[in-house]
């Protein structure tokens, strides 16, 4: 379990994607699944820092003709917190069928309550982890 609050963004995300992978474990493989599942909780006390609020812009497309979206990370947080946490930890795993896996191994909560707590999930310090 990772708590979000007064983190920056991407080096959160980019911790949680080595937690997903197994990286931190001696026995890490590149091809299988060795990684743990991960709980993000306090998504919405999460950072960006200078003007990547407002700057950065994310592009979708609809798949028809002029169908192409744009939104802004702060758009994005304001519909939902998690999605944002969610969007950054998948654009740093594989994009396999390996990915696909790994990914289903995050949960993401905007509050400090979350369902796995019969799991009895402990609590990580990211600084800690090499």
């Amino acid at each position: 379990m990772v708590d979000a609050t007064d983190k920056v963004l991407g080096r959160l995300g980019s911790e949680v994607a080595k937690l997903l992978r197994g990286k931190h474990k001696p026995n890490y493989t590149p091809n299988l699944d060795c990684g743990d599942n991960v709980i993000i909780i306090n998504a919405d006390k999460v950072k960006l820092t200078g003007k990547k609020w407002d700057d950065r812009v994310f592009f979708y497309h609809s798949g028809y003709p002029g169908g192409q979206r744009e939104v802004t990370p702060a758009m994005l947080f304001a519909k939902s917190p998690e999605r944002l946490v969610e969007r950054t930890v998948r654009g740093m795993l594989p994009k396999t069928k390996l990915g696909r896996e790994l990914f289903r191994n995050l949960f993401v909560y905007a509050g400090p309550e979350h369902k796995q707590e019969a799991q009895k999930p402990r609590a990580i310090d990211l600084n800690t982890i090499k």
